[in-house]
């Protein structure tokens, strides 16, 4: 390159074109960090939605009648609530 025939706007439109790719390759970064957090977060949420959904149907399938008068009182605390 010739840096006679570079004027000011040669040297400035490089400089801001380098600072804008840095910008976005830094905003890149934060968003696939943010996917890995998210992904990672979700599958935990998974992992305790199957085992504290088996845990209920095992209280289900040992108690039922305590569950039944479980829901009932929380129905009724509820509707009593938002009277």
């Amino acid at each position: 390159m010739n840096t006679s025939s570079m004027g000011s706007t040669g040297l400035t439109g490089s400089s801001s074109e380098g600072t804008v790719r840095r910008v976005a390759q830094k905003a890149h970064e934060a968003v696939d960090r943010l996917e890995q957090t998210i992904g990672s977060s979700s599958e935990k949420v998974m992992g305790w939605q199957e085992e504290y959904g088996e845990m209920a149907r095992e209280q289900v399938r040992n108690n039922p009648l305590a569950v039944v008068a479980g829901a009932f009182v929380v129905g009724y605390v509820l509707a009593k609530l938002t009277r």
